[in-house]
């Protein structure tokens, strides 16, 4: 039986991730701190107490961060791999306290990575960011463009993270260690605050929503499904070393057409009213994934319609849990 520790592994990533290692027979340790930001705690409580009762005994989550290096050596010792999603997320919410971005993001990152390589763990997956790529980047964003001007604290936080990852396994060549780029990662469960979720629920609520900018803005939505594939395959397959990996839907969709889209799967009109684009917010997002598609054998399966129409019914759902509870 593996066996693997998943950072963060009751947020929204994170607890799909750990549920699909669970269904395929494997053992996982959850290490999550149990914030309530940017990730509600009273969800990631909800996540833990539902995966735990399903999967009894193949299951240990820990309340705890990754920064502290005792609970790291214990976690990783004995690991068949680590996939470490957890860390603080969010664009805007990084300008207001870059510190605490700084210490999650890359000192936790470093201080687990050091205790998997002292463990002798063969495997440490990272999950990064397609905020790395900025705007100076040229889209289709590659792998190996220069990503060298982030545009917000946080994007900084998980370049930083990055190069201190490629830094420290040069002590441990052997060590396979794919960094994962996300693109905009939708669906069940995402963050209240994100776009898709927000917007939807206003809309099954006949409310307006608030739409940044003229509308032009693109973004590569990613399913969370097509998300949990990705890191499975990494998992997997990638070689040894560090390899970065955009995992995206590779058809980027402006935010207008995302309107049109949620009305339709909404089944109603939608009322637009604009805001400024936020400080930090990037122009566009635009994943190649032509390496992992080549290399780790993925590529995206659900398109933005099939998307949102499990957001639809995961909110819905929701709605009348709690008309009735």
């Amino acid at each position: 039986m593996r066996r693997w520790l998943v950072t963060g592994g009751v947020g929204f990533i994170g607890h799909h991730l750990t549920r699909a290692l669970l269904a395929r027979g494997d053992s996982v340790t959850v290490l999550d701190d149990f914030s309530d930001a940017p990730y509600p705690t009273r969800l990631k409580r909800r996540h833990a107490e539902v995966l735990s009762r399903e999967h009894a005994g193949r299951l240990d989550v820990v309340e705890g961060c990754v920064t502290s290096r005792e609970t790291a050596a214990r976690l990783t010792a004995g690991t068949t791999g680590v996939i470490h999603l957890a860390g603080l997320a969010g664009v805007r919410p990084s300008f207001a306290d870059p510190a605490r971005y700084s210490v999650v993001n890359i000192e936790g990152t470093a201080t687990l990575l050091d205790a998997a390589q002292r463990a002798g763990t063969p495997l440490f997956v990272f999950a990064s960011s397609s905020s790395v790529y900025g705007n100076a980047t040229p889209l289709p964003a590659g792998e190996d463009a220069p990503a060298i001007v982030p545009e917000s604290p946080y994007a900084a936080s998980k370049r930083a993270a990055e190069l201190v990852v490629s830094a420290m396994i040069r002590k441990t060549p052997e060590m396979r260690c794919p960094l994962l780029r996300f693109f905009t990662v939708y669906g069940p469960w995402q963050r209240p605050e994100m776009a898709i979720t927000s917007f939807l629920r206003d809309v099954m609520a006949g409310r307006p929503i608030t739409v940044f900018g003229d509308g032009s803005m693109r973004r590569d939505f990613t399913h969370v499904d097509d998300i949990v594939r990705g890191i499975l395959a990494a998992a997997d397959v990638a070689p040894a070393g560090v390899r970065a990996y955009n995992l995206g839907s590779g058809a980027p969709v402006t935010l207008s057409e995302l309107v049109t889209a949620m009305g339709r799967a909404a089944g109603r009109p939608i009322q637009v009213e604009r805001a400024p684009v936020p400080l930090g917010d990037v122009e566009a997002t635009f994943a190649d994934i032509s390496r992992a598609r080549s290399e780790l054998g993925w590529q995206p399966r659900i398109a933005l319609d099939e998307g949102l129409a499990t957001v639809v019914s995961w909110l819905a759902s929701e709605r009348t849990a709690s008309a009735t509870s």
